[in-house]
């Protein structure tokens, strides 16, 4: 094999690493390939790799003496210590100005340390989520960079060859510094976590409360795919619903009712936690899916408390179903608004200049929360680039308006029918919160004030001057340290 003729290696030849690799192939890219297990390099080059222009190596030296220089070296490997381990083992073999991206699911946190590390060593680091599954690795994915600045020129004429286009743009573009690349894929993950949940309890209210059959409600999946809901997520569960086993019995009646998670669900969540930004929607997702796991005590459960029964009756179904239409689409509006809220937050906080708009067009195709909808949110910020919230935006404000009522019945019935549907609830109780001029945290604050002395501001004195009363004549003068969330 001649030596330094790769355009580009990849290392972890499972199914997202053959399949990207095999796309860059496809786009003129010459690509060598290495895996810890080296059989999977021989079994890949005698396999889908037959006949193409990607190389194998046997060791790290021989794969990093294939690379041109500077050499672009891709990691797909499982999050965490691996990846650790093998940036350890590539760095005898490279030079200054030698780059390695992460491509894997990394905690944001990690990427922001090993940007560091590797440029102390004079390499290059790139932090990259990368959104699609196996079939948009294959034929073009959603891939967001973030890290070493320098690092883009280096990359950009092949992940933006590689990647998903919306309407001819590549849905990938440089990020930002350190982790922005992971911590943006990160919210992604969160936004997905909250989609399916909405999709989950929009079938539940048509399945349960209306006793649709799963071929009909598949029928309203697909109506509301050709409308303002139309996503990659509301067409596959279209598919789901009317797919049947062997039996000629549906198929998703035989999955048991428990949810995994990988985590990136919960990382959003925690971050919201440190950042203070009321995430509610993606937090209720995370819980839905540990409740969900709960199996066994959920059956206990259900022997002991029954299901609950109000008679409620829908008469007129079609108007019901509208209803959940407008809710879905009403807290999916909601859920958006609050991941933007982190990422605007967290771009503050990390020192980011993250381009809003620019992340909702790497999100238009090729990710798992492919929908027209990105394309509102890309215009709300081509619009008014430091639009502080969706919610205030014009389109967003009247679509809300719009599918309210709709919002609100659902929510009561479905209380009123004992079916639960967290994610349409807390959206809607967090939109209430946010347009609420005053809320009961006063109530909030004089409780602190009287068991922690924890002080209090006054409506009529300016922010930030605090106050403290005995509120029961026999406390002192003395208070606690007031601070901010």
């Amino acid at each position: 094999m001649a030596s330094g003729t790769s355009d580009v290696g990849l290392i972890g030849l499972a199914v997202m690493g053959q399949n990207l690799v095999l796309n860059m192939n496809d786009h003129g890219f010459k690509v060598a390939v290495f895996n810890r297990t080296v059989s999977k390099v021989d079994d890949f080059l005698n396999g889908e790799a037959k006949n193409t222009n990607i190389v194998g190596a046997h060791s790290l030296q021989e794969f990093c003496a294939l690379l041109k220089k500077p050499r672009i070296i891709i990691l797909l490997v499982k999050a965490g210590e691996a990846v650790d381990q093998f940036i350890s083992m590539l760095l005898p073999y490279l030079s200054p100005g030698d780059l390695i991206v992460d491509g894997g699911n990394s905690h944001f946190l990690d990427t922001r340390r090993r940007t560091k590390e590797v440029e102390a060593k004079g390499l290059l680091f790139i932090g990259t989520g990368v959104s699609g599954g196996e079939e948009g690795a294959r034929h073009g994915p959603s891939i967001m960079p973030g890290g070493s600045s320098e690092a883009w020129k280096l990359v950009k004429p092949i992940f933006q060859a590689i990647s998903a286009k919306a309407n001819g743009e590549p849905c990938c573009e440089w990020v930002g510094e350190d982790g922005a690349g992971h911590y943006v894929k990160m919210v992604h993950n969160g936004i997905e976590y909250g989609d399916m949940e909405l999709i989950c309890e929009a079938y539940n209210l048509l399945h349960r409360g209306l006793k649709l059959s799963n071929e009909e409600i598949a029928d309203v999946f697909t109506q509301w795919n050709s409308g303002v809901l139309n996503s990659y997520l509301i067409e596959i569960t279209a598919n789901i619903l009317k797919f049947k086993d062997t039996d000629g019995s549906d198929l998703v009646e035989k999955i048991l009712d428990t949810a995994e998670q990988k985590g990136t669900g919960k990382w959003t969540a925690m971050s919201s936690l440190d950042l203070n930004v009321p995430v509610t929607l993606i937090a209720e997702a995370v819980f839905s899916r540990i409740l969900s796991s709960m199996k066994e005590e959920r059956l206990i459960a259900s022997k002991t408390f029954g299901s609950y029964s109000s008679n409620v009756t829908i008469h007129d179904k079609n108007a019901f179903i509208q209803d959940v239409h407008d809710a879905l689409y009403a807290s999916k509006i909601v859920s958006y608004a609050q991941g933007y809220m982190l990422l605007r937050e967290a771009a503050s906080h990390y020192g980011w200049n993250l381009n809003y708009g620019g992340i909702a067009l790497m999100w238009r195709g090729g990710c798992i929360i492919r929908s027209v909808f990105l394309g509102q949110i890309r215009d709300a910020f081509l619009q008014s680039p430091k639009l502080s919230n969706l919610l205030l935006n014009d389109f967003f404000k009247a679509a809300l308006l719009k599918g309210e009522r709709g919002w609100r019945n659902v929510v009561a019935q479905a209380a009123y029918m004992g079916i639960p549907c967290p994610a349409f609830s807390s959206s809607l109780a967090f939109f209430d919160g946010y347009r609420s001029e005053r809320l009961p945290a006063n109530l909030l604050q004089a409780q602190r004030d009287y068991f922690g002395a924890h002080t209090y501001e006054r409506v009529d004195q300016p922010r930030g001057k605090y106050f403290h009363t005995d509120w029961t004549g026999s406390g002192g003068r003395v208070t606690s340290n007031a601070y901010k969330l």
